[in-house]
């Protein structure tokens, strides 16, 4: 299984002139004095769209350009009363819902129902948001009990399911925990994988996650989400940056496409990553500083396309197709 993805999907539209029109649901910060404005902190000192997006082409315009993996971000919109998108802090679109975008592919998946796509739900922290039983009910009834959930989604739990059983279907990679709500038979239903987010460590180049058991075998997530390079001094250079995270990321896909680790288990590879301490950018990082310094995604393509044909997993990307030929490396065509 070899399938390109997209990191932090909904940051699309994440342009200044959106974070500018979102400056009354938005902090902003500067040391000192630190002015609130309402729900989120962004550093003064850094350009928030900058900082925050890493897509500029839309869903459709992903799913055309054969990305079938989407990382989606969610808490509550203000008010506390629809489920909506961010990236970290950053509020992506305080009027978009969760069942809004669920629509589009839906409809999506009606024009092409050989397709399968998988998408990644995952709350995010750190938002200023509440975090409580009804936002977990809400995110139940979006995915359990909506009647077009039920025919979209993909029924079945702790496994991918077949290609076939997938096929225009959507299969969920869940991020999120439901451990707020009543243990009951009305909340009893649960489909996709579980990628527990209290076993997926926080900025880690190898993460092994169990997320299931059958007879007796585990079925693990390898993961690599090195997305931070702590190890990195604040002065290092956008070159050390990339290397530290290319160094990463390849040492995972070697690992991917080996048939003596684990050949079948899932592989999931984060080409993503930034440095905001020091200027380093998801842009920067996936695609260079502008100057001789190539980023990940040139960097990733020799090896991709000398290893056609093999399984690489799950590879998210930033900036999916600013790099011509990943995503065609990805897939093998």
């Amino acid at each position: 299984m070899s399938i390109p993805g997209t990191h932090d999907s909904s940051t699309w539209n994440y342009t200044q002139a959106t974070q500018d029109a979102l400056l009354g649901y938005t902090w902003t910060v500067s040391e000192p004095p630190r002015v609130r404005l309402n729900y989120n902190v962004v550093p003064h000192s850094i350009d928030a769209a900058a900082t925050f997006q890493c897509q500029e082409h839309s869903y459709f315009q992903m799913l055309n350009g054969g990305i079938r993996v989407f990382d989606l971000r969610v808490a509550w919109n203000p008010g506390n009363d629809t489920i909506g998108f961010y990236h970290s802090q950053a509020l992506l679109a305080p009027t978009t819902r969760l069942q809004d975008v669920l629509f589009g592919f839906y409809y999506w998946l009606d024009a092409h129902p050989t397709e399968a796509v998988l998408l990644s739900i995952n709350h995010e922290s750190g938002t200023g948001t509440d975090y409580t039983e009804a936002f977990q009910e809400a995110l139940y009834d979006a995915l359990m009990n909506d009647e077009l959930a039920t025919k979209y989604w993909l029924q079945v739990n702790g496994t991918l399911g077949t290609l076939g059983e997938a096929r225009g279907k959507l299969t969920l990679l869940q991020r999120f925990d439901y451990s707020l709500l009543p243990d009951t038979p009305e909340f009893s239903r649960r489909i996709g994988i579980h990628l527990d987010p209290e076993d997926w460590i926080d900025d880690d180049p190898n993460i092994t996650l169990v997320y299931n058991t059958v007879n007796g075998v585990e079925q693990i997530a390898y993961i690599e989400d090195y997305y931070e390079m702590d190890g990195l001094p604040d002065t290092a250079s956008a070159a050390e940056n990339i290397q530290w995270k290319y160094n990463a990321t390849i040492a995972h896909l070697k690992e991917a496409i080996d048939p003596d680790f684990h050949p079948d288990q899932l592989y999931i590879t984060f080409a993503s990553a930034e440095h905001d301490t020091d200027g380093e950018t998801p842009r920067i990082i996936a695609l260079g500083n502008g100057t001789d310094v190539p980023g990940i995604n040139q960097k990733i393509l020799p090896f991709l396309q000398e290893n056609s044909g093999k399984r690489f997993g799950i590879v998210m990307l930033d900036f999916f197709d600013s790099v011509p030929g990943v995503v065609e490396a990805i897939i093998n065509v």
